[in-house]
């Protein structure tokens, strides 16, 4: 899977030095609005859900997972991008504090290929020591070692 990122020109470094989370949001974002697959209702969706919900998005220590519903209106394709943000994310929980600074963002256009998208998301994860690997890339030629290493 980290290939399809990388053949699909689905991967960014960000070089921001972004702090608030919903900025972060837009930030991951960024790709799949410049390949009109998701519009910015659709980045204000996830904006307003994570408002409401929490940072459900954080699926994982320095993991978020920006989407929304299958049903969203500001989606017209189906794709995941990558973004790495430089420094961790701050997410305030009644609980917990969250951080990422690894960002999958999905936007599926039906139910299916959203449950699709985030199974296969899920299971790249659980690859033991990826993330660690992943946190600790600068670059797309540390992307592309990452990828090499685990042959993903």
């Amino acid at each position: 899977m980290l290939k399809y990122f990388l053949d699909n020109d689905l991967v960014k470094y960000s070089e921001k030095e972004i702090t608030d989370w919903k900025e972060a949001i837009a930030e991951s974002c960024q790709l799949l609005l410049e390949k009109e697959i998701i519009d910015q209702t659709y980045v204000e969706e996830i904006i307003r859900c994570v408002e409401e919900h929490g940072p459900y998005i954080v699926i994982v220590p320095e993991v978020a997972m920006p989407h929304s519903s299958e049903d969203s209106e500001g989606v017209f394709g189906t794709a995941i991008s990558f973004t790495k943000m430089k420094q961790p994310i701050q997410f305030e929980s009644k609980d917990e504090e969250k951080s990422a600074v690894l960002f999958f963002t999905l936007a599926a256009k039906n139910t299916e290929e959203h449950m699709e998208n985030i199974q296969n998301l899920s299971e790249l994860l659980m690859t033991d020591g990826l993330i660690e690997s992943l946190v600790a890339t600068n670059s797309i030629e540390d992307y592309q070692a990452v990828m090499q290493e685990y042959k993903l």
